[in-house]
């Protein structure tokens, strides 16, 4: 039996990175690029990784459907 302990407090999340590499991989995507021209002054106001998440986001609304 293998016995494994958490600990409450994390110093390496190597979730966050996944996520860090992931918003610079969408960021440079072409799709993203256009996505961003396309925007309104009002989300290219936003931080980078609010519009990466924005993007995200309804790039996943619409294959949704």
């Amino acid at each position: 039996m293998v016995q494994t302990s958490v600990s409450s407090t994390v110093e390496f999340s190597p979730e966050a990175d996944v996520w860090q590499n992931l918003k610079y991989a969408i960021s440079t995507s072409s799709g993203f690029q256009s996505w961003q021209l396309e925007s309104s002054e009002e989300v290219k106001n936003l931080s980078w990784e609010q519009q990466v998440q924005m993007y995200l986001r309804e790039t996943l609304e619409t294959l949704a459907y």
